[in-house]
């Protein structure tokens, strides 16, 4: 993947994972009972560009780990933060290690990408042109 494509790629990685701290973000508020109908509609939106988003990664490179049903779970199993905020705290944990898991794996994918787009950069011109044979 040349850098003209990777880089795109890592700055959309970087903005997903934002989202992904803001979803993390209102489990916190949901666990303090201290959110409105304001926080509601901003979790909602959340939850939607972190559906959307994974799609265009997807489409864009192959993922083993989050997977795309993993991630549905998390965001189907979260449907509010009056829902999460009703839940128990074993159960609300249990979203946190999800989570936890998810925003991992996502950070994995971005440690590797900055790798190959380091390598991109690292290239000398003619392997750029021409193409790097596999060790």
């Amino acid at each position: 993947m040349s850098n003209k494509k990777l880089d795109p790629l890592i700055q959309q990685m970087e903005n997903y994972l934002e989202c992904w701290k803001q979803f993390n973000n209102f489990v916190n508020q949901a666990r303090a009972k201290k959110f409105g109908p304001e926080d509601e509609n901003q979790f909602l939106e959340i939850k939607s560009i972190l559906v959307q988003e994974l799609e265009l990664i997807l489409a864009a490179i192959e993922i083993a780990s989050p997977t795309k049903e993993e991630v549905h779970a998390l965001i189907g199993n979260s449907p509010s933060l009056r829902y999460l905020s009703e839940m128990s705290e074993g159960a609300l944990r249990n979203v946190e290690n999800q989570w936890h898991k998810i925003y991992i794996g996502w950070h994995s994918i971005l440690g590797q990408l900055k790798v190959r787009q380091h390598e991109e950069v690292s290239k000398s011109p003619l392997e750029s042109f021409f193409g790097k044979k596999n060790k």
